[in-house]
């Protein structure tokens, strides 16, 4: 008997669920902490909580993170140099430390524009190479010949040994500015995909587990490892794919909304007839534009270890991700004791940072540039939690907010705080850590609000149940202003939503939010049974499907007859008939994706290849087709899970 095994690392748990091939039941599953640096640690401990008899059965392991999405979500992402060559313009914002423009770059035919200037490359790769940890490139119509990134990816790799990240490998599309975001991204990425996925191979393999690894992508579809490895940016929304995928099998409807709830934010998407709804455009992940195709998807930066906190009598959750003060009280022992021994600040002092709530610990990263101000405020942080004014006491001023978010940033110090999941640990509504923690903490802060702390909670509670409110209908309501929804869910009318779609729940604590949900929105609202693994479950059922375009016109428009180009995934072909170009797009797509296919687990048998041509001509044109674009398509399921 065959068993699929299904994993995803999170922000702050890692979940795992087993699955039997022949009826698709879960037969197991189990959740641990995500641990760092050293991932595997999160993913042992999440696996040695199922069945341990059958994993020497296990045939397929699929994975999905979000560790991609916070990271961008946190702007914690690794510093990166970006080269643009061409007509780009510098104008806009780009999610890169260091940025330069050389001349070069193609025509829209694929012809060489301008040199490349390679001396002015090598002289900024060799200006910022000790700053950055990996490179992107850039290229103006590198879709259409790609020549130019690809010289500098070898010589900027020669001089540097980094990694460098291309703009055409990512995408097709038109678009310069958003090709050159992406590539930035994928760059960022690099290093936080690839540990994840690394650690996930050597588990298995410390298990000796013979089993196909794949990687579901954030459009719901499955990649190869490989795939996965070289592109990490396709996985910044595998996290959020996984929860519809997941969502839909869990609760056996294939039309229905989502809410995940996660640690570090909260995801809203929908799957209409077991299909997920995807971007027209690229996706959108922290104000960035991509040229990523994934799930649509409403997102904000609120979950269940958003910090809490509180300035001028107001209550704010989120941005940033805590360790939520139960968790942190039954991890260390002396914790509990010194929460309540902490001193409040001033009001006119609090912000996010200073809060009676928050202590800092080190994330255990490696140190990395710091200036003497934040490495003497490093050095006052040790492995356990400590409070600003321990740090004070050591490094002999009060730390500012400016030096503790440039090392939070730095990923060189972990904050923790109270929490969302600390607010239902008073409420009673969850028990998993020390409830003691949450309540002095709550007590503090309700203090400074001129509240009790069950009222202060329950106002907590009740903003996270309004943001997700706020989320699923702005997604399902795409042209309607979002502070209108948001005032109508805040209560200011006398009228409320109603849903003709049921709305599926994820997350650990999403039982205790479904009826404050109810309260604000009208609707059939499920948590279906392994909610707390729904995205484990979703890196189960994606489907094997593989996307490639083959663009194809004239060398010359006043000369048709003069032969061919042919644009492809892998180059610039010149043909001298354009049926010769057509039926080696076809040829070569097959072949392509029967390669993709192969190393995601799907046969032959189960494969079925779609080819759509769509053909342009001015009128009276008396030649083959002026421009031709092929998708070839093939679709398939690496394992015949079937729903329980």
């Amino acid at each position: 008997m065959q068993f699929s095994l299904g994993i995803d690392a999170g922000g702050t748990y890692t979940d795992v669920i087993l699955v039997r091939d022949s009826d698709g039941s879960v037969v197991s599953s189990g959740k641990a902490l995500t641990t760092y640096p050293d991932l595997i640690t999160g993913i042992r401990n999440a696996i040695d909580n199922l069945e341990q008899e059958h994993l020497d059965n296990v045939s397929l392991v699929s994975v999905s993170t979000t560790l991609a999405t916070n990271t961008v979500l946190e702007d914690t992402g690794s510093p990166v140099a970006l080269i643009l060559v061409g007509e780009h313009s510098m104008k806009g914002d780009f999610p890169a430390r260091h940025i330069t423009r050389v001349e070069g770059g193609h025509t829209f035919n694929g012809e060489e524009n301008v040199s490349l200037e390679i001396e002015k490359v090598k002289e900024f790769a060799g200006k910022v190479k000790d700053d950055v940890a990996a490179f992107a490139v850039s290229s103006f119509f590198s879709i259409r010949n790609p020549e130019h990134e690809n010289m500098i990816r070898d010589v900027v790799h020669e001089l540097t040994g980094m990694p460098v990240v291309c703009g055409h490998e990512l995408s097709q599309d038109l678009g310069a500015y958003e090709r050159a975001v992406t590539a930035s991204l994928n760059a960022q990425l690099l290093p936080i995909s690839d540990q994840f996925i690394k650690s996930v191979l050597k588990e298995i393999e410390r298990r000796d587990i013979d089993a196909k690894l794949l990687m579901l992508k954030c459009d719901g579809t499955v990649v190869g490892l490989r795939d996965a490895l070289e592109k990490p940016v396709e996985s910044i929304f595998s996290g959020p794919a996984a929860s519809l995928v997941g969502a839909s099998y869990l609760s056996g409807r294939d039309t229905c909304a989502v809410i995940d709830v996660g640690g570090t934010s909260t995801d809203v998407s929908a799957i209409y007839d077991g299909v997920p709804e995807l971007t027209d455009a690229g996706a959108m992940v922290g104000g960035w534009k991509t040229r990523v195709r994934a799930t649509r998807m409403e997102t904000s930066a609120m979950g269940g270890d958003s910090h809490v906190w509180t300035r001028s009598r107001k209550i704010f959750i989120g941005p940033r991700r805590v360790i939520p003060l139960c968790v942190a009280s039954a991890r260390y022992p002396d914790f509990l004791d010194k929460l309540k021994k902490n001193i409040t600040p001033r009001r006119s002092v609090l912000d996010s940072n200073i809060q009676p709530t928050k202590f800092f610990m080190r994330s255990g990263f490696e140190s990395t540039d710091m200036n003497r101000f934040e490495a003497a405020v490093f050095e006052a942080i040790g492995d356990e939690p400590v409070s600003l004014n321990e740090i004070a006491a050591v490094s002999t001023r009060y730390p500012s907010t400016i030096v503790l978010d440039s090392l939070i940033h730095k990923r060189l110090i972990q904050p923790v705080g109270f929490t969302p999941t600390d607010a239902l640990h008073v409420l009673g509504d969850y028990y998993r850590w020390d409830a003691d923690a949450s309540a002095v903490g709550a007590g503090k802060l309700a203090s400074l609000n001129k509240m009790e702390k069950i009222e202060f909670c329950s106002r907590v509670k009740n903003m996270v149940a309004k943001n997700m409110a706020s989320n699923l209908m702005s997604f399902i309501l795409q042209d309607v202003d979002r502070s209108g929804i948001e005032r109508i869910v805040d209560g200011q009318f006398p009228a409320r939503f109603k849903m003709d779609v049921p709305v599926v729940l994820l997350g650990g604590p999403v039982g205790a939010l479904s009826e404050e949900l109810g309260r604000v929105i009208d609707a059939e609202i499920l948590v279906p049974d392994h909610a707390e693994v729904g995205n484990a479950a979703g890196a189960l059922f994606g489907k094997g499907i593989k996307r490639l375009e083959f663009f194809i016109r004239p060398i010359s428009i006043a000369d048709p007859d003069e032969g061919y180009l042919n644009f492809t995934p892998t180059g610039r072909e010149e043909f001298e008939t354009y049926n010769e170009a057509v039926a080696y797009s076809k040829e070569l797509g097959k072949k392509l994706i029967l390669e993709y296919m192969g190393d995601c687990g799907v046969s032959k048998e189960v494969l079925e290849i779609k080819v759509n041509m769509k053909t342009f001509s001015p009128e009276d044109w008396k030649h083959d087709p002026l421009e031709t674009k092929l998708m070839i398509v093939g679709v398939g399921h690496p394992r015949n899970l079937r729903k329980h």
